[in-house]
């Protein structure tokens, strides 16, 4: 049955907007005239037509914001669990989107839900907007039937490695301008400041003190090749950021910085705190164990821990216990490995990792906040370091000159 956007008023006058299903447009205009609403406008969806959002005119409809996706997951798992049919929490939560990309993309959905699919095939339809992880997730509560506790987790899942992400990136904008200004001042200064003084000095026959003959040098050597120098860090910076395209370049890059004392220690916290927390949400849900394990493996942005982690999926397949395989892999942080122990002696794993992850997250937030208030003092006393060894190179030369005078 065909969805239609729909504008009406109704009997106060106001304009009501929203999306209902009915054969053709005059049927759209009798149910809506049921309802009590006059009917000004009757369309078809923006995308075309659900039928065509899903499936050819999925690569032309922009897919479905991360953001829109949290709240649309929240909002299904709200109605879900309040024991309303899944092809009409669809469409509440469509007519609850504003965006008019994922309005088409859950009608779309709701169409191939209506005609008989799974939700989770249905949403197959758009890998771009619902993530292999995500339907995994979807199809685990489906066979297990808790469709609506499952995508309570789903949604606290998606939230908190949102959440996860955000704080890292607004944790690093004020130290990553305050580099960036720093950069600016000093560079300033060696590029307009120093060579304008220093021509004052050229006058006199005296030898340079060496502090003023090194900061002139410096000074000379970023107006003369300055402009190439950044070329060529713009270049290295391409060709860096194309190898770590590469598998073996990136497996290499990141084993190396597992080694790194502080960013090692933040990187397992974070990969250990999603691994857990995926884990959970799949396992609880219903999903056997292997594919809950294999699901989770995906989450792990650190390639080099998810290849250890092949041999875990490998062990736990042989028969292996879960907390001695992910010890064997060795990467993922110790407190996870306990607590997966615990939680299979006590046969309640998902709780265990939820405690887990909270734990990591608590443990990321504690030492990157630790780690950011230290760098931001190292950057202001590096920048004033640079200052007070400009403000000598000149002042050195000006004190010699006054000596000589005096003498």
């Amino acid at each position: 049955m065909p969805a239609f956007e729909y504008e009406a008023l109704d009997v106060s006058g106001k304009t009501r907007r929203g999306v209902l299903s009915a054969d053709s447009q005059r049927a759209a205009r009798r149910e809506l005239r049921a309802l009590n609403l006059t009917p000004v406008d009757i369309s078809e969806p923006r995308s075309g037509g659900a039928r065509k959002a899903g499936s050819k005119g999925a690569a032309k409809t922009p897919r479905v914001k991360p953001g829109d996706l949290v709240v649309m997951t929240r909002q299904l798992a709200a109605l879900l669990g309040a024991s309303t049919p899944l092809e009409e929490a669809l469409n509440a939560v469509s007519m609850q989107t504003d965006n008019p990309a994922a309005r088409s993309r859950i009608l779309a959905v709701r169409e191939r839900v209506m005609e008989g699919w799974r939700f989770a095939d249905a949403l197959g339809e758009d890998p771009k907007s619902f993530p292999a992880l995500y339907r995994a997730v979807i199809a685990a509560g489906e066979t297990s039937g808790d469709l609506g506790g499952v995508m309570g987790r789903l949604a606290e899942m998606l939230e908190k490695n949102r959440a996860i992400r955000n704080k890292a990136v607004a944790s690093l904008i004020y130290p990553a301008a305050l580099a960036l200004v720093a950069a600016g001042v000093v560079t300033a200064l060696m590029v307009f400041v120093v060579p304008k003084i220093i021509e004052q000095f050229t006058a006199f026959d005296a030898e340079l003190p060496f502090l003023t003959r090194l900061v002139v040098g410096v000074s000379n050597g970023i107006v003369d090749y300055g402009l190439y120098a950044l070329i060529a860090a713009a270049v290295i910076g391409a060709g860096l950021w194309r190898a770590m395209k590469e598998a073996p370049v990136r497996l290499f890059a990141d084993r190396q910085t597992l080694r790194l004392p502080i960013l090692g220690r933040l990187g397992r916290a974070v990969d250990g705190a999603r691994f857990a927390r995926t884990l959970a949400t799949l396992f609880a849900g219903g999903a056997p164990l292997l594919d809950s394990l294999v699901g989770a493996q995906r989450t792990v942005s650190n390639s080099y821990i998810r290849s250890r982690l092949d041999g875990t999926v490998t062990m736990v397949g042989e028969g292996a216990s879960l907390a001695a395989s992910l010890k064997r892999a060795g990467e993922l942080p110790p407190m996870l490995i306990h607590m997966v122990a615990a939680g299979e002696r006590a046969g309640a794993l998902p709780e265990l990792l939820d405690k887990a992850a909270l734990q990591l997250e608590e443990e990321f937030d504690t030492a990157s906040t630790v780690a950011l208030r230290l760098l931001e003092p190292m950057i202001i006393i590096a920048m004033g370091g640079a200052v007070v060894v400009i403000v000598l190179s000149i002042m050195l030369p000006i004190l010699q000159l006054n000596a000589l005078a005096a003498g």
